[in-house]
């Protein structure tokens, strides 16, 4: 549900282990976490015909739910989206031990196995994955604003916000722009505030993520950029110009971290709390029968370079590649592509691939008319073509989806791509 696209970290805890050999094919595999990166592991076990030992530990009490409706239908989806019903997947048929309210709570790594804590004694396993997700941002101060990560979270805010009601969203990002757009859809009277010079601009940098500012406007919400937050407090927001923002409810939307710090010092982690993997899932550092996935993981790809985690569909596909690693299952390991998509505003978002701070943006159509367009970043001075975003073009969502299945970056035309007469497909170059 949450985007993370942060510039790799750098190593922030104890130096990594040198890597052990792997004990070969595990026959009992811990899984930490029950969200959907945690599901697909377990059920991509089970397909590849893993018929050994599989223990879940859920931090949660409720069984594995989708997120992503948590804010794109907050107020029209009371109840949490299963993902027994969802993905067809379900945690309790396919594990033999599930264990929900039982969070891990320490890991201790050997070169044979690993152990981990829980509230309720410890769990020893030949491999472990982890997936415990990531946990929203509240910074210091802010104790009187929500957060929205999780379905108790959705169900506080839900039950707060009225018609009438005044909801002031800090960050205009993924999660804030879907929660103000259905929000003010709802007769709900919502200002969004954003550090930044315009909405989006850590996912799709200035120029691009500025675009949609407009949208705000056009849904009833009062976007106020370049505006920086001194006081939270239950009744209203206070700005570094003396502004004060009254309100009956107060959203923080500034992104969120992986829920890491369990570990301590157990494994090598990022300065965001991430960990780094290789293009089989298995923690950079670590004995290769330590595995992470989903929000926690910072993947190595050979096409986008190191891909923060945080995103619905690499915690859905990334799994799948995992157990073929770690169960030794031939064949060449797929390279999943960052894709995030965005219902916001009245629109509707895809972003593929990953895009660079230094990279050329090309613009497919005119973001002002009412036909929607692309955005294409190109690599500085090259024809590789880094990411795609459609809006409102599902036309190009095809096309940039296949664009992204090979093992390397697309190459384009940029005057095709500018083009709207040669269909995306179209503008790869030979």
């Amino acid at each position: 549900m949450t985007a993370r696209t942060p510039a790799p970290p750098v190593v922030a805890d104890a130096p990594a282990p040198p890597p052990a050999p792997s004990p070969g094919p595990p026959r009992h595999v811990a899984v930490a976490g029950a969200g959907l990166a945690a599901t697909q592991t377990v059920a991509a076990l089970r397909e590849a015909g893993f018929d050994g030992r599989v223990t879940v530990l859920g931090a949660e009490t409720v069984p594995p739910y989708d997120r992503p409706p948590l804010s794109k239908h907050l107020l029209d989806r009371p109840r949490p989206t299963w993902l027994a019903d969802e993905v067809g997947a379900d945690l309790r048929t396919l594990a033999d031990d599930v264990r929900l309210g039982t969070p891990a709570s320490g890991l201790v790594v050997t070169g044979a196995g690993v152990e981990l804590a829980t509230p309720h004694g410890a769990v020893a396993a030949d491999a472990v994955v982890l997936a415990t997700g990531a946990a929203a941002v509240r910074p210091a101060g802010w104790s009187a604003a929500l957060t929205l990560h999780t379905a108790d979270d959705a169900r506080v805010l839900r039950e707060r916000l009225g018609p009438g009601a005044r909801l002031v969203v800090i960050g205009a990002g993924w999660i804030g722009a879907e929660v103000a757009g259905v929000a003010a859809a709802a007769g709900v009277d919502v200002t969004v505030v954003e550090a930044a010079a315009g909405p989006l601009g850590s996912a799709l940098g200035t120029a691009v993520g500025g675009l949609t500012a407009p949208w705000y406007a056009a849904a009833g919400v009062r976007l106020l950029c370049d505006a920086q937050v001194v006081d939270v407090r239950a009744d209203g927001v206070t700005l570094a110009d003396g502004q004060v923002l009254p309100a009956d409810v107060v959203l923080a939307a500034v992104g969120a971290r992986p829920a890491t710090a369990w570990l301590a010092g157990a494994l090598p982690r990022e300065t965001d709390g991430s960990l780094r993997v290789d293009e089989g899932f298995a923690v950079v550092g670590a004995p290769r029968h330590v595995r992470a996935v989903g929000d926690v993981a910072l993947r190595r790809s050979a096409r986008h370079g190191w891909v923060p985690g945080g995103h619905w569909d690499g915690a859905l596909r990334g799994p799948e590649v995992l157990v073929a690693d770690l169960l030794g299952v031939a064949g060449v390991l797929a390279d999943v592509a960052p894709y995030v998509f965005s219902t916001q505003l009245g629109h509707e978002l895809a972003l593929f691939g990953q895009p660079g701070p230094d990279d050329d943006v090309v613009l497919r159509g005119d973001p002002s008319g009412g036909d929607g367009w692309t955005a294409v970043w190109f690599r500085p001075g090259a024809d590789d073509a880094a990411a795609i975003l459609t809006v409102d073009r599902p036309r190009d969502v095809g096309a940039a989806r296949r664009l992204f299945g090979a093992r390397d970056l697309p190459r384009l035309d940029r005057r095709l791509v500018r083009d709207l007469a040669h269909p995306l497909r179209e503008t790869a170059l030979t």
